[in-house]
This record gives C-alpha cells, structure tokens and sequence, in this order.
C-alpha cells in the first residue's frame, strides 16, 4: 500500500475571521498565541503593579456584549483606571472604571457604553474571600490583566495593598541597581 503526502496547497485554509482582529491598539496590548495559533491580545495595567502590592490574584470571566468582545480582541481597552468592586446584595463582583472603546464598525445604533460597569464571573466562595481581604484598610481589588482563554474573555484581578511613596522609590532604586548589574554582567 502506498501513502502520499499532499502538498500544504491542498491542506485547509490557514486563516479564519478571527485572525483580523489582532491587536493594533495601545502599547499595553501585547499578542499571544492561543491554542489555533492565532493572536490573541493581552491588555495589561502596568500602573497596578506600580501603585500596589499584590499578594493574592483570582482569574475571573467577564460579561461582555458583542460589540465590546470585538474591541478587547483589537485591544482598545484601558484598564488603569479601574478597579473592582465586591458587592453584598447579590454576591458579585463588578469591574468599575475600565474604558473599552466602541466598535466603530457596528455603527451608531448598536454600540455599548464605553465607561459602564461590568458584572464579573466567580464563585460565591472565592468572591466572599476578596470582599473580607480587601474591607481590610489599605487593600484594595485591581484589574491587572484581561485575555482569552478558549474564546472567552478573562480578566485577572489582584488584592493589593497601596504602596507608599518611599516603597516605590525603593523599588526603583532596586530595578535600576538590577539593570546596572546586568549591563556590568554582559561586558
């Protein structure tokens, strides 16, 4: 019996819709490559871990329309504004702050409020841990980095306890001591 081999010519197509959606957007967007090998953007907020020491994070999914799924693939999302809220009522979690940027494309009757707040997927048990740690004085919840895992959008959250003016100096002071090292390692 004989076996042959097809040329990539034959094979299937190698690009879906989704592959137009890469990130093109603020320099917080960095591409990653998800299971089908096709970017995906990760929006993330660099002033969070500046401003905050982070001790715990938690994985959340995120409610989202469709018109504002399709502006976190192009990566017009700003997070460093936002932060979370636990709620009593109905335990949840609510992402206040974070600025999605309309869809152009889906013309005016159909867009989503840019600034709106967004209810935050967890369970009760890993929602009532963040709500006691962070009533805590000093501690707040940070949204630190929003991705997709599976087609579905993922927003990673932090507790963090607010840094002091001279702890971010000191920290600084560490990074440039580190670099400084680096650059005296390589020559």
């Amino acid at each position: 019996m004989e076996v042959r081999v097809l040329s990539r010519a034959f094979s299937a197509p190698q690009h879906t819709l989704r592959g137009r959606f890469h990130s093109m957007g603020p320099a917080m967007a960095q591409n990653k490559r998800d299971k089908d090998g096709m970017n995906q953007p990760v929006i993330q907020n660099r002033k969070a871990r500046y401003s905050y020491t982070i001790t715990d994070t938690l994985e959340c999914g995120i409610k989202l329309s469709g018109t504002e799924t399709k502006s976190v693939r192009a990566g017009q999302v700003s997070l460093a504004e936002g932060y979370v809220r636990a709620e009593d009522a109905p335990v949840s979690l609510v992402l206040h702050g974070a600025h999605i940027a309309e869809y152009p494309p889906a013309g005016p009757v159909r867009q989503h409020q840019p600034d709106r707040a967004r209810v935050l997927l967890a369970h009760k048990r890993e929602i009532r841990k963040l709500a006691v740690a962070a009533r805590a004085k000093g501690f707040a919840i940070v949204p630190l980095k929003m991705y997709f895992v599976n087609g579905r959008a993922k927003i990673l959250i932090g507790l963090g306890q607010g840094k002091k003016q001279r702890d971010r100096r000191q920290d600084i002071r560490e990074r440039d001591a580190r670099r400084d090292m680096d650059r005296a390692m390589k020559k």
